[in-house]
């Protein structure tokens, strides 16, 4: 039906090769496959949905409990009609370890005031999408044209890439695994065919994750993964909520990201339309309120502010799979694994170094994804304006830029962003 607010799922089954096949927004695959598509997007999104909370002292099975919550309510927002995963932002984590003044170690014990400057950023980011929705996309995408929003995307990418570089490199052994890992990844994409090909970061984590243990707990290579932990832990408990603590020098100092998160979402947005061949621009300022009452939601019971994430496009551009249904699939697995301890305890018996690898792959393919807007748009290095504000966003995020005014301060990829708009503005040709 035309009219109706969600699309008529048709029905498409994997081809036997598994190249080229392209699975739109409002198609789906048969049951079975879209479950383990699901797997994949959780798989995709989870270490940076637990680290960033882990970054901040927040519960990182809270934090995917409400990736889960946030998905569906961005899922509902959007009418099914735009592929997105929401998961914890790393947008967040210098200002919210700023305005706490967290150790680094353990429950962060003022969380309840950085809550609060989130949930302001999330009523901030809600009220631009109902700008969008009122008057259009056409004067953000004049502060924030391809070459600005591939730029943040691709910032985001780089921005995380020390992360994962130096979660592995401790010793030896770990870094030659996460090159082990990326192998492992990449020997799936390359080499296998239909859906063994789509699932290709959870196949190549779990070959990893064998080879580990082999060389580990069979070989005495390296650490060896001790499963104690999951034999204590129980199958079901509920995480720990918190509520926020309001105060204007927190809320003051965190509102101001949800421009970061309009440039993130308006990117991804992008990213998928150029993917899919859909124009989904009538749906940018839903897409905001849904992630911006996603934000609030979480920030109101004690988790991270949420964004859509370019881990799970990624996937999609790896795969060619876009059906929303699948993140819906993936939202309720996520919520059902919040409320397990045992799982937390399972996530946590994946090595560092397997870990690390897996994100190695995937914050590459989140700056690949902004190169790919570039592409996308034909956007013109030959001219200057371009060649700059490109050129200096990469840098400024890569090197985490941070800016400090007063008691303000705003890290790598917040200043990345608000550069790349202000330096576009500036030095736009007008007429």
């Amino acid at each position: 039906m035309a009219g109706s607010y969600f699309p008529q799922w048709r029905v498409r089954s994997s081809t036997s090769d598994g190249q080229g096949q392209v699975i739109a927004t409002d198609e789906r695959l048969p049951m079975p496959q879209t479950v383990a598509m699901g797997v994949q997007h959780v798989v995709a999104m989870f270490g940076s949905t637990v680290l960033a909370p882990l970054l901040m002292g927040f519960d990182p099975n809270l934090a995917i409990l409400m990736s889960g919550f946030g998905t569906l309510l961005f899922f509902l927002l959007v009418g099914g009609r735009v592929p997105s995963y929401l998961g914890s932002s790393f947008a967040f984590i210098g200002l919210v370890i700023a305005v706490t003044g967290y150790g680094g170690h353990g429950p962060n014990t003022n969380l309840g005031v950085a809550l609060g400057g989130i949930v302001a950023c999330g009523v901030v980011y809600t009220l631009i999408g109902f700008l969008v929705s009122a008057i259009g996309t056409r004067w953000i995408e004049s502060l924030m044209p391809p070459v600005v929003t591939g730029s943040v995307v691709a910032v985001i990418g780089l921005n995380l890439a020390p992360i994962a570089v130096k979660g592995v490199t401790g010793n030896n052994f770990d870094a030659w695994m996460a090159l082990g890992t990326v192998l492992c990844v990449g020997l799936v994409a390359v080499f296998t065919r239909g859906m063994v090909q789509r699932l290709l970061i959870l196949i190549g984590l779990l070959m990893a994750y064998v080879i580990y243990a082999i060389l580990t707990n069979g070989a005495g290579l390296g650490k060896p993964i001790d499963f104690s932990s999951v034999a204590n832990a129980a199958w079901f408990g509920i995480p720990t909520f918190a509520s926020p603590v309001f105060k204007m020098d927190a809320m003051a100092l965190l509102a101001p990201i949800a421009v970061i998160l309009v440039a993130e979402n308006l990117g991804h947005i992008k990213a998928v339309s150029a993917m899919t061949g859909q124009n989904l621009d009538k749906y940018m300022g839903r897409a905001f309120i849904g992630d911006g009452l996603a934000t609030i939601l979480s920030g109101s019971v004690g988790g991270t502010g949420v964004t859509t994430y370019a881990e799970n496009i990624g996937v999609m551009a790896v795969t060619k799979i876009y059906s929303t249904l699948v993140f819906v699939v993936a939202a309720v697995i996520a919520i059902v694994l919040g409320f397990s301890p045992k799982f937390g305890a399972v996530i946590l018996t994946i090595p560092g170094a397997v870990l690390g690898g897996v994100s190695i792959v995937v914050f590459g393919l989140i700056t690949v994804s902004g190169a790919r807007i570039w592409v996308e748009n034909k956007v013109d290095f030959s001219n200057n304006t371009n060649l700059i504000v490109a050129a200096v966003t990469l840098v400024l995020g890569a090197g985490d830029f941070t800016l400090k005014l007063g008691g303000f301060a705003l890290g790598g990829i917040g200043t990345a962003t608000f550069g790349a708009i202000i330096l576009y503005a500036l030095l736009r040709k007008r007429g």
